[in-house]
């Protein structure tokens, strides 16, 4: 499969342009060969109108078939072998073994949603039936979850294949029966190119509608905005900064008819150390952390960028700790040079906080496009006192807040912004004594973790990636997982409808076998007189 450099629209590429973007190799500081043209505004308009227009058909499709489609997107994914890693690899400096472990989650996160569509009940599909009530019959009313329509997805930087082109956003916008348009992410042109292909292949043989599938090219925030503006889209799907994010939150808004934004926009994800655990095992939790604020070079939506602890000598082996392990841990190459600058940028303006103290520092590998690990300290009462210290430094670095006591500890936890984690690190007797603290942390966090680090999200169905403002857009929605196929669907409530116009899901007989709700009551059993 070559690499062209074109929008994909639909069936077709095209590439009417004059202006290119190039793909960026961070290991080597050089440009890759291709060149990417940027997609007009009547490459935008098209993809949007064709999307708009395959929504009449897809949105019908049957369950099963949107489940082959998923698993022949997932085929095609693979039958490139070793083509998309080497392009991945290239494009972001990440190892080898970290792309081939994140293509096999995109193969799951696909596999999933089939499963998802075949087992059918995530149409969440409720039936009253009619009933001769007196004075007043009631009516004969049924619902369920129906697409929305075209669906706009932002890729994220730091996962070029599980929350990119074919990732999360666009694998529930599809298994709900929506077409998607992908704005490649400057970071990932090649990578964007291959799966955008791999998709586009996979509707042609699986007979799905032109335009269910776009991918398109742009520069900075101009594409992006042309499409959040364009009234044909009525979802985004988003992973990147706070920034980024809430400008599209707020172009949104300001369009005549506002659509659900769902954005991921980080977090610092604190973490409860709890002196208990400090006391009995402040070497093995130093570690566990050192190597959880320096995976993927810290570029983890879950990074742990917020420690919580309270005075004491087990606070302080900690912190001795979790230095020295900082510091074996080499600079490494960050995704390209923006994230890079930004990371030594906030880390340093971190650093200048009043009362802030650095523990450990690497020397800085901007030249190298190289983030090197560091660790800071300030007392809870001067966290409480710059809201600055709550910002995220996208990349190796911590904060280490200590409090003089339980109440301090309690002011500091009220205060914290929306996380899409939170973890508390304790022993049995931490629980008991310091009780009050958890519901704390659960007020603030999408999840709560108990003795583990937060990096890490599994693919299935319990788990929840999302979390409290500004962490996301919609507290209620997660973007891992398979409740995530709920962010692009709505309820649609039928009442007295002819059983032949009815959908599947409702008829009376339950051609599709799936659980629903009828007269509150979940069961897979027919509507009886």
């Amino acid at each position: 499969m070559k690499i062209t450099g074109e929008n994909i629209i639909g069936y077709t590429t095209s590439a009417t342009g004059l202006e290119v973007l190039r793909a960026y190799d961070p290991v080597s500081n050089t440009q890759l060969a291709e060149t990417f043209t940027i997609a007009t505004a009547t490459e935008v308009n098209r993809a949007v109108e064709k999307a708009a227009t395959a929504f009449r058909t897809y949105r019908h499709t049957t369950p099963a078939d949107r489940a082959t489609f998923l698993e022949a997107i997932a085929t095609e994914i693979m039958n490139m072998g070793d083509l998309l890693p080497a392009r991945a690899v290239a494009e972001s400096g990440l190892p080898l073994a970290r792309i081939t472990g994140e293509r096999g989650r995109t193969i799951a996160q696909l596999q999933l949603f089939a499963t998802v569509l075949r087992e059918g009940s995530w149409v969440q599909a409720v039936i009253d039936p009619a009933q001769a009530t007196t004075p007043v019959p009631k009516a004969d009313i049924r619902k369920m979850l129906v697409p929305l329509g075209p669906v706009l997805v932002f890729p994220a930087s730091n996962f070029p294949l599980a929350f990119s082109t074919a990732g999360g956003d666009t694998a529930a916008a599809l298994a709900a029966g929506n077409p998607v348009i992908v704005k490649a992410h400057a970071s990932h042109l090649g990578t964007n190119e291959l799966i955008a292909r791999a998709i586009q292949k996979a509707a042609q043989q699986c007979g799905m509608p032109d335009g269910v599938f776009s991918s398109l090219t742009g520069s900075g925030a101009a594409l992006g905005q042309q499409l959040v503006k364009h009234p044909g889209i009525k979802a985004i799907g988003f992973t990147g900064s706070y920034k980024a994010g809430m400008a599209i939150f707020d172009a949104v808004n300001q369009r005549p008819e506002p659509v659900p934004v769902y954005a991921e926009m980080g977090s610092i994800n604190p973490v409860l150390l709890l002196p208990g655990k400090l006391a009995a095992e402040a070497t093995t939790v130093a570690q566990q952390y050192a190597a959880s604020i320096t995976q993927g070079v810290g570029q983890f939506c879950t990074s742990p960028g917020l420690l919580l602890a309270l005075e004491g000598p087990g606070t302080e082996a900690f912190a001795d700790r979790l230095q020295q392990e900082l510091a074996t841990v080499p600079a490494a190459t960050m995704l390209n040079q923006g994230i890079c600058y930004h990371y030594y940028e906030n880390r340093e303006q971190l650093a200048r906080g009043e009362g802030v103290e650095t523990l450990f520092a690497g020397d800085s590998g901007l030249e190298a496009t190289k983030g090197s690990p560091a660790l800071y300290r300030v007392s809870g009462s001067r966290f409480l006192q710059q809201a600055a210290l709550q910002q995220e430094v996208f990349g190796p670095a911590s904060l280490l807040v200590v409090c003089k006591d339980t109440a301090e500890l309690v002011e500091v936890l009220t205060s914290l912004h929306g996380q899409l984690t939170g973890s508390v690190m304790g022993l049995q007797e931490d629980l008991d004594t310091y009780s009050q603290l958890i519901p704390l942390l659960a007020e603030k966090a999408g999840r709560i973790i108990f003795n583990q680090v937060p990096t890490g999200v599994e693919v299935g169905y319990a788990m929840h990636h999302g979390g409290p403002f500004p962490a996301t857009t919609d507290i209620r929605s997660t973007s891992v997982g398979a409740s995530a196929i709920d962010r692009f669907a709505r309820p649609l409530c039928f009442q007295n409808w002819p059983q032949n116009l009815l959908p599947d899901a409702l008829k009376d007989h339950n051609p599709l076998g799936i659980w629903r709700r009828i007269k509150g009551t979940l069961t897979q059993d027919a509507v009886h007189p």
